[in-house]
Formats: C-alpha cells, structure tokens, sequence
C-alpha cells in the first residue's frame, strides 16, 4: 500500500525552527524524486518549496532559500524539511509530494506567529 504520512507540523513564534517528516512506504522509495509543497490559508494552488532528486541534488523556492533543507534518508524511506528562521508568511499546511508515483501526503499544518 502507498502511503506518504508527514508529521513535524505545529505553531512556532518567528524566528523559530521545525523540522517536517515525510515516511514513505509502498513504492521504490530510492527511486523517486521528492517535493515539499505548500497551501497558504485561502488559497487552493500549492506552491513549491523545495525537490530533493534521487542522487540527493536539491533546488529551493527563492522565498526558502537559505532557510530551509531538504533531505532525505533511503534506508530510512524519509525524506525531511528542515524550517529555520521561520516567518509568518510561511504559515501553510505543507505536503510532501513523490514524483515517481505522482501522490501526496495528507499535509500537515504549519503557524507561524507571536
């Protein structure tokens, strides 16, 4: 069964960090690209945040870059977003997405605020 299952979501003041898990099963897990994205509140598209390809090669979004990581772990099946620096704008419900299977995570929600 395939399944992408995030956790790590929560509320941090500004300035402040989480760290995002996806754990995948079901499907060759070193075989497949990942994405992080994001849903602001309101909104229905999701934007990119960040791509970790098989060979561990990483690109971010411009309004990420430089605070976020994104990595993954083959043996584990995880993949991970590590959020420094927080702001408020970054408040969404984040998903992790794998390409080869083209399927998402059920999101789990990110506040940022004071």
């Amino acid at each position: 069964q395939v399944q992408l299952v995030e956790s790590g979501g929560g509320w941090v003041q500004p300035g402040g960090s989480l760290m995002l898990s996806c754990a995948a099963s079901g499907f060759p897990f070193s075989s497949s690209a990942f994405r992080w994205y994001r849903q602001f509140p309101g909104k229905e598209e999701r934007e990119l945040v960040a791509t970790v390809f098989t060979g561990g090669p990483t690109t971010y979004a411009d309004a990420v870059e430089g605070r976020f990581t994104i990595s993954r772990d083959n043996e584990k099946r995880m993949v991970t977003l590590q959020m420094n620096s927080l702001k408020p704008e970054d408040t969404a419900v984040y998903y992790c997405h794998a390409m080869l299977i083209n399927d998402w995570g059920q999101g789990t929600l990110v506040a940022v605020s004071s």
